[in-house]
């Protein structure tokens, strides 16, 4: 049976341009009815989503994991299954789904149809799919230009977070987790929905995206040196291994600041403290592959 779907493909996407004709080309193939609007811009998506909610079966995105953000909250509202098309620099949230980078690949994966339902995380009436954080990781963010990330690709973020980590100064705050308030002085505050994040670095070493939990971690690194350890155990989601990384998980997390710090979701600043976390579970469906059983 022929089923209608939204193409929504972000051609200011590090592949999006270039793969749009290829895309479109390869679903007609598996019998889709493809609606294919222009996207100028990943604000445009929530509107896009309600004009066009009763009249398809399902979204289909290409871009990558800023993109998928922007969608986030009307998926939720709409409840139309996903199909992810990785065209993003990172694509961390494919990465956790076992979808492959491969634009064919991705396209079968939706054609066959293996509905799955994950967990989002929410912060402050803002789904997330992978992981928020405030701290070194929105300086990155501040910094990070979409040329470099096109130059570079994932690299991008080491190098930035090289240029930015020697300017980036403690700060204090409170960390609500079940029923227990905790003062820390960190570097960053991460806490994580999925399991990849960064380009393909765990959030813990057995996050899942269905585990109906949240991950946190808090860098509270005091000497230089520190940093050296973390090269290591963060690609690995093993930071927890070191004593000067607080790691914990909850269902429901609040963190308050002195002053307002911003928060990153998915690689997009879009809230601020004091702020509450929460996972969503079961909260939205996504085609990923057959042999995925367990994420």
């Amino acid at each position: 049976m022929t089923k209608r779907a939204l193409l929504l493909i972000n051609r200011h996407s590090r592949k999006g341009k270039e793969n749009f004709a290829q895309t479109v080309d390869l679903l007609n193939n598996w019998d889709f009815e493809i609606i294919s609007v222009p996207l100028k811009k990943v604000e445009d998506i929530p509107f896009l989503l309600e004009k066009y909610r009763s009249s398809i079966d399902l979204v289909i995105v290409g871009g990558g994991d800023g993109t998928l953000n922007a969608m986030a909250d009307m998926l939720v509202e709409t409840q139309l299954p996903l199909g992810i098309i990785p065209l993003g620099t990172a694509n961390d949230l494919a990465r956790t789904l076992g979808i492959p980078n491969s634009i064919a690949e991705a396209c079968r994966i939706i054609a066959e149809g293996n509905l799955k339902y994950i967990d989002l995380g929410w912060v402050n009436n803002k789904y997330f799919f992978n992981v928020a954080s405030l701290g070194l990781s929105v300086k990155i963010t501040q910094k990070l230009s979409k040329g470099l990330k096109r130059r570079l690709g994932i690299l991008a973020y080491a190098w930035t977070a090289l240029q930015v980590l020697s300017k980036t100064r403690p700060f204090t705050a409170m960390i609500g987790i079940d029923g227990e308030n905790i003062k820390v002085k960190t570097l960053q505050i991460a806490i994580g929905n999925g399991r990849y994040y960064g380009g393909g670095m765990p959030i813990a070493h057995d996050a899942q995206i269905d585990d109906q939990r949240l991950d946190l971690y808090s860098l509270e690194i005091e000497h230089w040196w520190q940093i050296f350890p973390l090269l290591w155990t963060l690609p690995r989601g093993q930071q927890g291994l070191l004593s000067w990384v607080r790691t914990l998980n909850g269902k429901e997390i609040q963190i308050q600041t002195r002053k307002p710090h911003s928060i990153n979701t998915d690689g997009e600043i879009t809230s601020t403290t004091p702020a509450m976390f929460r996972v969503i579970p079961a909260a939205i469906g996504v085609y990923i592959p057959r042999q995925e059983t367990q994420f």
